[in-house]
């Protein structure tokens, strides 16, 4: 039986790009594995799987009596809604550990780094696989996503020095300029529906019993959102509702800034704002050096609700 290597639900270029790298690696040491995704591709991942000649990976939302190797999270809620159904054979992470069970021993590799990708890295090394030029750029492309061009706090030592590793097998003389190239394409917003910006990258979250939904857009300029903020905001309201939510929010990330506008709908925005020692104004609120959901926002929200 082939083992389904796949991300979240809503999947961000680490999860598609950890899948494709992963399926490879299981291949090379010859358990049959086939990379899978969960949701549509964004259109920062269709820059990176077009540039290194990848079609993107089956979508499946089932996985009732297969076998499945987790990319990229570990929260039940960011998984198929049949995952009691399936066989869970192993994880691949760099979040916190989330809420998963499983009835029998598994694989697991979670390490506190940027990306997921950087420990896909660590099981070629450890499997002794040579990885191939075109799988290598997925990678390292998925790394500069997640660690925003090394400027996030998630970043390690371990994530650049990964990074550099794969450029050069990838044959990518300056990274870095891919990485804003690939920013550029991500900073894209005119004409999409401001519910696909919402849900682009998007992750639910149970938070001591409470639901709570938060997304992230990454941009080079945070003033490409000035003429649809209000319409985001009147959205997030709607996805809050239409999904029972105690709390959501849409963190607007300006990389050249280095900080974050996040908007917030709750029906107690009280907890956003002892969290973050703000004011929420209109809904709002300006947080400097803010990069990171993983570190600088999910860390300091959750804690909140055992209040």
């Amino acid at each position: 039986m082939a083992i389904y290597t796949c991300g979240h639900t809503t999947p961000d270029s680490d999860s598609i790009c950890s899948a494709i790298s992963l399926a490879y690696l299981l291949n090379s040491i010859g358990r049959e594995a086939i990379p899978a995704r969960q949701g549509p591709v964004s259109p920062e991942t269709q820059f990176i799987l077009d540039r290194f000649g990848f079609e993107a990976p089956e979508l499946k939302t089932e996985f009732a009596g297969c076998e499945l190797f987790i990319t990229d999270y570990s929260d039940r809620g960011q998984a198929p809604k049949d995952l009691d159904e399936a066989t869970v054979v192993g994880i691949v992470d760099h979040h916190k550990l989330g809420d998963i069970e499983t009835s029998a021993p598994l694989e697991c590799w979670i390490r506190p780094v940027g990306c997921t990708n950087t420990i896909v890295k660590e099981m070629y090394d450890y499997h002794k696989v040579e990885i191939p030029a075109n799988i290598a750029g997925v990678m390292l492309c998925a790394i500069l996503s997640d660690t925003v061009i090394f400027k996030s706090p998630t970043c390690t030592p371990k994530d650049i020095e990964v990074v550099k590793e794969l450029a050069k097998i990838a044959g990518v003389e300056d990274f870095g300029a891919l990485g804003m190239e690939m920013f550029t394409v991500k900073s894209a917003v005119n004409g999409v529906p401001v519910r696909d910006l919402i849900l682009r990258d998007y992750k639910p979250f149970d938070m001591h019993g409470n639901a709570v939904g938060i997304g992230q857009l990454e941009v080079i300029d945070l003033a490409i959102f000035d003429g649809i903020k209000a319409d985001l905001q009147a959205d997030l309201d709607k996805v809050r509702v239409e999904n029972n939510l105690h709390t959501a929010c849409l963190i607007l990330t300006d990389i050249m800034k280095e900080g974050s506008e996040v908007l917030v709908s709750s029906e107690n925005p009280a907890i956003f704002e002892s969290a973050f020692n703000c004011k929420l104004e209109d809904g709002k609120v300006w947080l400097d050096g803010c990069l990171s959901r993983k570190k600088q926002i999910i860390p300091f929200l959750q804690p909140e609700f055992a209040k």
